[in-house]
């Protein structure tokens, strides 16, 4: 099942929308019912929903560190 989850499960209280991922906590909660199709739509718009977060997550999330040190691994012989 694809998930745009990046394990920073905060809020935005003015826009409604998780500063990690940019869904609801309603898209969030009813994510696993929804049909592939459903889930796409929704992704299709979570670009746009986190340029208007108020802020941004300071810290790294974990899967930008897997990715992180995946591709460190990746360059190193």
């Amino acid at each position: 099942m694809i998930s745009p989850c990046t394990l920073v499960c905060s809020i935005d209280m003015k826009t409604g929308y998780c500063f990690g991922c940019g869904r609801t906590r309603d898209e969030i909660a009813g994510w696993i019912d929804y049909s592939d199709a459903e889930r796409q739509s929704i992704m299709d718009i979570l670009a746009a929903r986190l340029e208007t977060v108020e802020r941004k997550p300071r810290r790294e999330t974990r899967r930008q560190k897997i990715a992180r040190e995946s591709a460190k691994e990746r360059q190193t012989p």
